[in-house]
């Protein structure tokens, strides 16, 4: 990493995100500085980090997780990145799109309260796992979406636990390169609550890509009558509707302060 970098915080639906402007791909961030950054104690503290590259005259969004792995695709932090170009002039229409590694990204801007960005439809690898908790044991369904997730239906959200480790997946090789898994509530047959333990950071307030594989795994379960889900967070809520093609994901997102990351960044953090 260079001497200085600006660097920008926001969220969707409270999934938090460090988020760094590097146009023409020269900042070289490592997989330990990003966990470093993400350090909620000694860092600036987030889900996840955001770089902004433009590669072909189009934007990408080269998303890391919070102990610096790479991930294919982040459903909220697509909310934030379409407010951060919006919010920085670098896109001037409320339809625009940009790409990620899991292909391009279609925004519908609305708000700052309403942002639509298209997904990729999830896949179910028609499949279960066992998913261990808090001396609890659930059958869950295996989802693409893209990211990889376990989706558990509970009774109850706190039945599993404060969610400090990361729940126990068996067989642990439907999964070799890990696993977010989601605990849902059923409140009606479009309406569910959720709590998520993301693979790379830990419980979130929110998952994009998760709220995507559970409403999934809901419109499975109604026979693909329902095309529009409510998805409770504990962050707040997303819709996902589903067409022919893909799903739209719409929600909120917010940029909420900015500040430099020089050589001293470790104690000289914006609070």
């Amino acid at each position: 990493m260079t001497n200085s970098v600006q660097y920008f915080k926001g969220h969707g639906t409270k999934n938090d995100f460090v988020l760094i402007q590097d146009l023409n791909d020269s900042i070289k961030i490592t997989q330990q500085q990003v966990k470093e950054i993400c350090d909620r104690e000694h860092g600036i503290g987030a889900d996840g980090l955001l770089k902004v590259v433009k590669k072909n005259e189009k934007f990408f969004m080269d998303y890391r997780n919070a102990d610096g792995s790479i991930a294919e695709m982040c459903g909220n932090g697509a909310r934030v990145f379409a407010l951060f170009l919006k919010k920085n002039n670098l896109v001037a229409n409320n339809q625009f799109s940009f790409e990620t590694r899991s292909g391009d990204v279609e925004v519908n801007f609305k708000s700052e309260n309403e942002i639509s960005v298209s997904m990729n439809l999830a896949s179910l690898r028609n499949r279960k796992v066992k998913v261990l908790v808090n001396n609890h044991t659930y059958l869950a369904e295996c989802v693409d979406s893209p990211n990889p997730h376990a989706v558990a239906f509970v009774e109850n959200l706190s039945e599993v636990g404060d969610l400090k480790i990361s729940p126990k997946v068996e067989p642990n090789q439907e999964f070799p390169e890990g696993v977010n898994t989601e605990f849902v509530k059923i409140i009606s047959e479009n309406h569910v609550q959720m709590r998520v333990f993301e693979r790379g950071s830990g419980e979130t307030l929110s998952c994009g890509t998760g709220a995507c594989a559970v409403a999934t795994v809901m419109r499975q379960r109604s026979n693909n009558n329902i095309s529009e889900f409510k998805i409770d967070v504990l962050g707040g809520s997303l819709v996902i509707k589903f067409d022919a093609k893909k799903m739209t994901m719409t929600g909120p997102a917010i940029i909420e302060k900015q500040g430099i990351l020089n050589e001293n960044w470790y104690s000289k953090i914006n609070e």
